[in-house]
């Protein structure tokens, strides 16, 4: 007897109070980097070419300009990570009319600070779960990890038939901001990282929720220094190529294409597609790649517009605006992250 699919019971997403808005962040990272650039006002205008006007932070920008160590920096990620977890799962849990005692496993990303024990223990402190939910971690994902995290509790969910999995996934990008480091990658980071949280109910027993389907992922050989984290005396250092829009011109079509094959699919049997907005470049890539018209990504590019990248969460934001937008059907949901990996996973909504 085959397991009926993981549905989508509920989706809910959370952001931190302080709100940083483009302007005056690009004065920020001028004030910054003017002394290590001879060329910064020729550098500036990326804040302006990142298709972004505002982001979620946990901290004020004031705070920004200060030096605060790793220690600090992962104390106020345990805070604020857990804080906004809970409130996620709290919105999730009470848009599909449960309790907290209702859930039976929890599957919690992130990839933007340290936590032993972990974010999802955290959360259990705070929250009158049962002693015996079963507890999954998943660390290193990067951006990937919306839709790979997705996955991963969908899968649980089949394999433990009857059970609820509570997916929570959190990212605060700004917090990885390393005062001292002067190079550029560290400058770009500035123009487009935001933080942000959801949660995601999954089951396979009940309700009428878009229904998971297949998933599947490709990552690429040769491709470890492409994304991710260089890990330094004061932190996580940002590593990202310039190269990853030519990387999806060239290769990603193909990854998509076999993903479709292995599972039986045709990107014709999709009514939308909902990509993570890596950045306005990438966003116009995958226009190219599938053919589509500019702008026609549109979920992507108004959660890029008002909430930054926020790593693995931005494509669960996108989700909420695409369900909330869209009439039902098929959707084909993909993200970017370090490996270099695609994420793939299709949802009948």
């Amino acid at each position: 007897m085959v397991n009926p699919p993981a549905r989508l019971l509920a989706l809910a997403t959370a952001k931190p109070a302080h709100v940083l808005h483009q302007d005056a962040v690009m004065a920020a990272g001028q004030q910054l980097f003017g002394d290590a650039f001879a060329d910064i006002d020729r550098l500036l205008p990326i804040y302006a070419h990142a298709g972004i006007e505002q982001r979620a932070s946990c901290v004020p920008l004031a705070w920004y300009l200060e030096k605060h160590g790793f220690t600090e920096r992962n104390a106020l990620f345990l805070q604020h990570g857990r804080d906004l977890l809970v409130e996620a799962a709290d919105r999730c849990l009470e848009a599909a009319g449960l309790a907290h005692e209702d859930v039976d496993a929890i599957v919690a990303v992130s990839t933007s600070g340290i936590a032993t024990p972990s974010l999802d223990a955290l959360v259990m402190e705070e929250r009158p779960f049962r002693r015996d939910t079963m507890r999954l971690p998943v660390f290193g994902l990067g951006c990937a990890g919306g839709v790979l995290g997705l996955s991963r509790a969908a899968a649980m969910a089949r394999a433990h038939p009857g059970s609820r999995v509570l997916f929570l996934c959190v990212e605060l990008c700004g917090l990885t901001f390393r005062h001292d480091d002067r190079g550029k990658s560290n400058f770009v980071a500035t123009a487009l990282f935001g933080d942000g949280a959801a949660a995601a109910l999954l089951s396979c027993a009940e309700g009428g929720g878009p229904a998971v389907g297949a998933s599947g992922e490709h990552t690429w050989a040769g491709s470890l220094d492409v994304m991710g984290w260089k890990v330094c005396d004061d932190g996580f250092g940002v590593l990202f190529s310039r190269d990853i829009p030519t990387i999806v011109r060239n290769d990603y079509r193909a990854a998509c294409d076999s993903f479709l094959a292995r599972n039986g699919l045709d990107l014709a049997g999709f009514d939308a597609i909902l990509c993570h907005p890596g950045g306005a470049k990438v966003i116009a890539a995958l226009e190219e790649v599938f053919a589509m018209a500019p702008g026609a990504m549109r979920h992507a590019r108004e959660i890029l517009r008002s909430h930054g990248n926020m790593s693995a969460v931005t494509i669960l934001f996108v989700l909420e605006q695409a369900l909330a937008q869209e009439p039902p059907g098929r959707w084909l949901l993909s993200s970017l992250g370090p490996g270099f990996t695609a994420a793939f996973l299709s949802l009948e909504a």
